[in-house]
């Protein structure tokens, strides 16, 4: 690679670092440890390649800077636990959000498709959720009683169950990016068609608005966390895949790192999501404006957290 091409490549990360040096006391611990393994491998990389360049003096004192800043200010906070929620997570978002939008438009596309196929044939349906879903969901349909799939089990039960099913699933659609970005994106897929598929048959029925209140209640925040976790899950391939300047396991191993946190970041959303699943998707009798309020609630959230905050950092990242 041509100096002028690495150099352009990695101007601005470096220019972030310098930024970093200059608050390190207030640079969240996991934040100098990135910053710093990503300066040293460049380092390593204009060593081998340019060794007498002054890009190589630049990097080695920034990265000598860096390691006296992390031990200077090297410290433990019970603050630490809240500092992860309110600044990383939404750090670590605002990193991944090329990533974020991969996997949102994934998603939207594989809700078009089900829903499509399910409009050119009634029996598609069948083919993704299963004859005695379809078969039991109709005869719900019959009884005046079309979600009472949501009202089968105990409150509690059904609360631990769900959300461990979705903790699950989004550790599995993580964990697919090992095998590449393709990998996440089956899981993607296949949960968009069974949505848009489920989703187009209640429209089919004749009860498109009620299915909407019942499943987006919960599904607002579950199916976002999925998209987020596909998210975590094209990190950890595009890692992989797309190592840039650096060896393809360091690649690799930063990548399942960014992608770890924004997982974990997922659960707590999970955990809400099942408890609304749990004990209230199944009060069809609130009407339309209380289920119309959680919701918004739901949709606000999202937006704030995961759209505002993130920019909101990245603002302020450049005015200092």
């Amino acid at each position: 690679m041509r100096e002028v091409t690495f150099i352009r490549q990695n101007i601005e990360k470096w220019r972030d670092v310098e930024l970093i040096v200059e608050d390190a006391i207030h640079a969240a611990p996991d934040r100098l440890a990135d910053a710093y393994i990503d300066l040293t491998t460049d380092l390593a990389f204009a060593q081998t390649h340019y060794p007498r360049s002054r890009i190589t003096r630049y990097l080695n004192g920034l990265a000598s800077a860096l390691h006296h800043r992390i031990y200077r200010y090297k410290r433990e906070s019970f603050s630490r636990l809240l500092t992860f929620w309110t600044q990383e997570i939404p750090q670590t978002i605002y990193e991944s959000r090329r990533a974020l939008l991969t996997s949102f438009v994934v998603f939207v596309v594989s809700v078009l498709i089900g829903a499509v196929s399910q409009w050119g044939d009634d029996s598609f349906c069948r083919l993704i959720l299963g004859d005695q879903y379809v078969d039991m969901t109709l005869q719900n349909i019959e009884k005046g009683e079309p979600m009472a799939v949501y009202d089968s089990g105990a409150e509690t039960e059904m609360f631990l169950g769900i959300t461990f099913n979705n903790v699950k699933v989004s550790f599995m659609v993580f964990v697919a990016g090992v095998l590449t970005s393709l990998g996440t994106g089956f899981f993607l897929l296949q949960n968009g068609i069974m949505l848009g598929s489920f989703q187009a048959f209640f429209f089919q029925q004749g009860l498109g608005f009620e299915s909407m209140l019942a499943i987006w209640l919960h599904g607002t925040l579950e199916i976002w966390a999925i998209i987020v976790a596909g998210a975590a899950g094209i990190t950890l391939g595009n890692g992989w895949l797309m190592p840039g300047t650096y060896g393809r396991l360091t690649s690799f191993m930063q990548a399942a790192r960014r992608g770890l946190k924004i997982i974990v970041g997922t659960v707590p959303v999970f955990v809400t999501a099942g408890f609304i699943e749990g004990f209230a998707t199944r009060h069809t009798e609130w009407g339309t404006w209380p289920r119309l309020a959680i919701i918004t609630l739901s949709a606000s959230f999202i937006l704030y957290y995961y759209i505002y905050l993130p920019y909101r950092y990245a603002s302020n990242r450049r005015k200092n």
